[in-house]
């Protein structure tokens, strides 16, 4: 009698008695039948595991595997499902699967001896099928017995860890790698601990891993996570930065698209869940680990800004960020808490501490709820909380330090610590601590907590009094200069508005100088000077304080010095300098009426400063010019993503395009790298710092060489970039200016053609061929001239049901000289390299021989050898009509009067365009020969 369906326990003893009998097929029936009404999860993995034991029995091991993994996916220390999947592993060939899942149980149960039987015969197998199966590939065997022989030459050893990392970027190449038993062999090479091998090893792992979902998934359970983080732990700043890629890579292929098919073992291989946890968990681990280097915690904590919050709010799922927060919060904090002039402290680099609050930033932004922020604040909160001391200063500053980390990042989150009981009063009193480290950490706190205007009224009352009094009363220039930069940034409310003059007047211009003259002078920390720039960050918004700074070139010059340096946590206040200094900023649109309104209502109104006028401001960029502002923008770009927010980026793109205003500098920021250095600014950011970016980028590319100012394949990126100007919702003159840089590439090379051409350039700049704006119709026609000697252009000439040749000749007709060079000249061309364009022309206009008469009449030599050359085009062209036509015509009688005229080396070409026609006319024996001019 069968069961009732609903009950589930009755099934599963009925399938386990079916079982101990033998009778496999129905216990699979009665336990297939428990999963269809089974609910609770623990008790259908019982079911899938006592499933899996008759799949076991009926050697069908890939049903085996998976029941199995439904089980272990239910509680992973699940110790007879992970034997059962062990089994079935082995059977299907995955020794090294099978091996992973016995060692776990091995783990669990150290004393058992089939465990650790089975261990022993697994590992014994998969060495023994790795000498046979690794079919020995001479040429990668070769590769590796040079790099790991101790006595090779240096520069061979170089050759063919080149080659190695070349090899794993295609895919045949990393699959040839790997079945040599290269990864154990590139781990030999990482354990030589030598900087070029690690690297070379590092980099061919991220090839083989690149794009390759099941081969990623190999590697990293070859490698284990561990080995890699104590790789990117060293301090060695290139091999952090070749470990933090490698994981990228990791990342990208277990997360992304592998499109391959692994049919019904698909569950069995590409279940990446696991491995992913495990390297978030790692680098969590990483982030406060005293063991890892300054470089190593930069690109632990660079991969979590990148990989854990969502890149868009469009996506549900931000179970990466909670579980950071749950992991990871308090050692993110703890980084930002740290005081590197206090004893013993993590290791850091000077732009740790900035890319923590970054990442705290991100998190922050990235929670959906508010049960999700409180969570977050408690956290913060409590963090501060067991922190804070008044027995043990050190650890209050640590509490301190870390709500300036808070403030740099989720603003909100830290101002709130700061109105928190207690905390202002614990200020105050660090404030006129003996020790200089107490006063510093807790003048930058202050300052870290003026930044948003509205919300800093607090600060504002009870900071500018304390700001103002160690002001004055410290002897310590490092505690001066810090107080200053707070001053300024409370008072800087009135932005570049010049009748809000912040302190009374001209106190402005003394607290800029000052700030100047500790940025020149080398005897005071970087750190300090640093803090000088954030300084005229502020202060720059006043016209005065622009122009002198502009005048002080030693200043400038040590500026950009310093954001040269290794310190990036600077490049936002430069940038800030920068765009002050070329008033790059959006202007606020002044209304005349509406002023004339406002000071009749007795309201403020913004008024600009003299300085602030056109001239001023180019008078400043050609002094930025001169001080070498392009070599230090071109470093700047170069800075890591997770520093290089994109608003900076926007702020630099702003600036690229100040300085690019003038034709005469473009060769100046050529010739320092600036062309290179726009690329990324123009392919990633705010679409208004993209756009503002490849503004920058046409101006200079339609007059340099483009091979000089973008060189090697560089210059097909900025391509993109260009064509996107051409969309109708740019303005005139951007459109008019990626027209222009068009042509010059155009005109350069053929395959600068064929990019412009695959970017779908086309009908944008057709388009522009009927635009009633004469600058813009002429630029479009200029560049379609230098495209037309590509195939895929004529194609488009040749092909039917479109009117772009019957324009080309009518622009020929326009009374406008440029225009007709360029029309005539596009013209002439395409009729030469495709003969059946010769007779298209005369069918898609009545006009066409009107027009061709007016351009072999016309006063302008150039213009006059381009219709010349369409005639001699048309003469040679395979329709036999169409040269009589011509010959039948007026065109003759022109043809012989310029042809018969004497030599002029003004209006030679045309003279000797007119006489080919003629010898022509000749050969065809449409006219009788003639004695040419002696």
């Amino acid at each position: 009698s069968t069961p009732m369906m609903g009950d589930l326990s009755q099934l599963k003893e009925e399938g386990n008695k079916h079982f101990q009998a033998g009778e496999i097929d129905q216990a699979i029936e009665c336990y297939t039948k428990a999963i269809k009404v089974g609910q609770d999860k623990k008790q259908l993995a019982v079911i899938y595991r006592n499933r899996s034991a008759c799949y076991l029995k009926k050697e069908n091991y890939v049903n085996a595997a998976s029941d199995a993994s439904k089980a272990i996916d239910v509680d992973a220390a699940d110790i007879k499902a992970l034997f059962r999947r062990c089994q079935a592993l082995e059977k299907l060939g995955k020794l090294d699967m099978a091996f992973k899942d016995v060692q776990r149980c091995a783990t669990i149960e150290p004393k058992n001896k089939i465990f650790l039987e089975t261990l022993r015969r697994l590992g014994g197998e998969i060495q023994a099928k790795l000498k046979t199966t690794f079919s020995t590939d001479s040429r990668v065997q070769n590769m590796f017995d040079i790099l790991l022989d101790e006595e090779m030459e240096k520069d061979k050893k170089e050759k063919a860890a080149n080659n190695l990392i070349v090899l794993s970027r295609e895919d045949a190449g990393a699959e040839r790698i790997f079945q040599n038993n290269g990864v154990h062999l590139l781990l030999n090479m990482i354990e030589t601990g030598k900087t070029e091998m690690v690297l070379a090893a590092v980099r061919t792992l991220s090839g083989m891993c690149t794009g390759h979902k099941a081969r990623a998934m190999a590697i990293v359970n070859m490698l284990g996570v561990d080995k890699m983080c104590s790789i990117m732990a060293v301090d060695n700043e290139e091999i952090a930065l070749a470990t933090c890629n490698l994981f990228q890579c990791i990342n990208d292929s277990l997360t992304g698209g592998d499109k391959r098919d692994y049919g019904k073992e698909a569950s069995l291989v590409l279940d990446a869940g696991k491995d992913l946890k495990a390297i978030l968990l790692s680098l969590l681990e990483m982030v406060a680990n005293k063991k890892v280097s300054g470089y190593g915690r930069d690109q632990a904590l660079n991969l979590l800004s990148k990989n854990v919050p969502r890149k868009s709010k469009k996506e549900k799922d931000h179970s990466r960020t909670l579980f950071t927060i749950d992991h990871g919060l308090k050692k993110i904090l703890k980084i930002c808490g740290q005081v590197p002039e206090l004893p013993d402290q993590l290791p850091m680099t000077e732009n740790t501490q900035l890319i923590a609050s970054i990442l705290l930033n991100k998190l922050y932004d990235d929670l959906q709820c508010d049960p999700e922020r409180d969570n977050f604040r408690d956290i913060c909160d409590q963090y501060i909380k067991s922190k804070i001391d008044p027995n043990n200063m050190d650890k209050t500053l640590h509490a301190i330090n870390t709500i300036s980390g808070l403030l740099q990042g989720p603003f909100d989150v830290g101002n709130a610590l700061i109105g928190h009981q207690g905390i202002m009063e614990m200020m105050v009193a660090l404030c006129s601590s003996e020790r200089e480290v107490d006063q510093m950490v807790t003048v930058e706190a202050l300052i870290h907590s003026s930044t948003k205007m509205s919300r800093a009224s607090f600060i504002i009352t009870n900071g500018v009094s304390l700001l103002k009094d160690i002001y004055k009363k410290t002897k310590n220039e490092r505690i001066k200069i810090r107080a200053l930069v707070g001053l300024c940034k409370l008072g800087s409310a009135g932005g570049d508005d010049y009748s809000l003059r912040q302190f009374a007047e001209g106190s402005t211009e003394k607290l800029a100088k000052q700030c100047r003259k500790w940025l020149c002078n080398p005897q005071i920390d970087t750190k300090t000077r640093k803090w000088a720039i954030e300084g005229l960050a502020y202060l720059t918004n006043d016209a005065d304080v622009k122009d002198d700074f502009v005048e002080d070139e030693m200043a400038l010059k040590a500026m950009f010095e310093l954001a040269k340096s290794n310190d990036k946590t600077i490049l936002y206040a430069v940038a800030c300098i920068l765009v002050n200094c070329t008033n790059c900023y959006d202007k606020k649109e002044m209304i005349p009426e509406l002023v004339e309104l406002a000071k009749f209502s007795k309201q403020h109104v913004p008024e600009q400063h003299p300085k602030d006028k056109k001239d001023f401001i180019e008078r400043r960029v050609k002094r930025l010019l001169k001080a070498g502002i392009t070599s230090a923008l071109a470093v700047m770009v170069k800075a890591d993503n997770s520093i290089l927010t994109d608003q900076t980026k926007e702020m630099l793109a702003r600036v690229f395009l100040a300085l690019a205003d003038d034709p005469k500098d473009r060769g100046t920021i050529v010739a320092q790298g600036g062309g290179k250095a726009l690329i990324p600014l123009a392919l990633e950011g705010t679409d208004a710092g993209k756009t503002k970016a490849s503004h920058a980028l046409a101006k200079i590319a339609a007059i340099s060489n483009p091979e000089i100012a973008f060189p090697g394949e560089r210059v097909y990126e900025v391509v993109r970039p260009l064509v996107k100007l051409l969309s109708t919702d740019r303005d005139g003159i951007q459109n008019f200016e990626a027209l222009k840089s068009l042509t010059n590439f155009a005109g350069f090379s053929e395959k600068l053609r064929v990019k412009i051409v695959k970017e779908q350039a086309l009908p944008d700049i057709e388009n522009y061929m009927f635009e009633e704006h004469d600058e813009i119709r002429q630029a479009a026609t200029e560049c379609m001239c230098n495209l037309v000697s590509s195939k895929e252009v004529q194609e488009r000439y040749l092909q039917d049901g479109n009117d772009k040749l019957k324009l080309l000749v009518l622009l020929c007709g326009e009374d406008d000289h440029k225009l007709q060079i360029a029309a005539a000249g596009a013209l002439a061309m395409l009729t030469a390299a495709q003969k059946k364009l010769c007779t298209k022309m005369t069918k898609v206009t009545t006009q066409w021989m009107e027009i061709l008469q007016r351009l072999c009449l016309h006063e302008n030599p150039k213009v006059q050898h381009r219709g010349l050359v369409i005639v001699l085009n048309m003469l040679n062209c395979d329709d036999d009509e169409l040269p009589k036509k011509l010959i039948e015509s007026e065109i003759l009688e022109i043809l012989t009067v310029i042809g018969k005229a004497q030599d002029n080396p003004k209006r030679q070409e045309p003279i000797d365009a007119a006489r080919a026609c003629l010898v022509k006319a000749m050969e065809m024996g449409l006219i009788k020969p003639f004695n040419s001019p002696s």
